[in-house]
């Protein structure tokens, strides 16, 4: 029960990363999403997309913590540190 828990935080917070990064594109960028996307690949700058797209993740995880569903923000941090950690991946590759 514990892990399903953990794992609906988890996609939750995946989900809003997206999300983030989504209306990030779409207010601040002139180009479309993919364009975007693979722009910022080739110039270094994709974790700075995922990054900003991470702050989102601050609203699921506090209304968990909120309702005490600590499991589910768990899973929350959980999917944030494994957007740290793609950040890490892309600033090496």
């Amino acid at each position: 029960m514990i892990k399903k828990h953990v794992f609906i935080g988890f996609i939750i917070g995946l989900l809003a990363n997206a999300a983030g990064i989504f209306f990030y594109i779409l207010l601040f960028s002139n180009m479309d999403l993919e364009t975007t996307l693979q722009h910022a690949l080739k110039n270094d700058y994709l974790g700075k997309i995922i990054a900003l797209g991470a702050i989102l993740n601050f609203l699921p995880f506090f209304v968990f913590i909120k309702k005490n569903q600590v499991y589910k923000a768990r899973g929350v941090l959980l999917a944030t540190v494994l957007m740290a950690v793609v950040i890490a991946v892309t600033k090496f590759i």
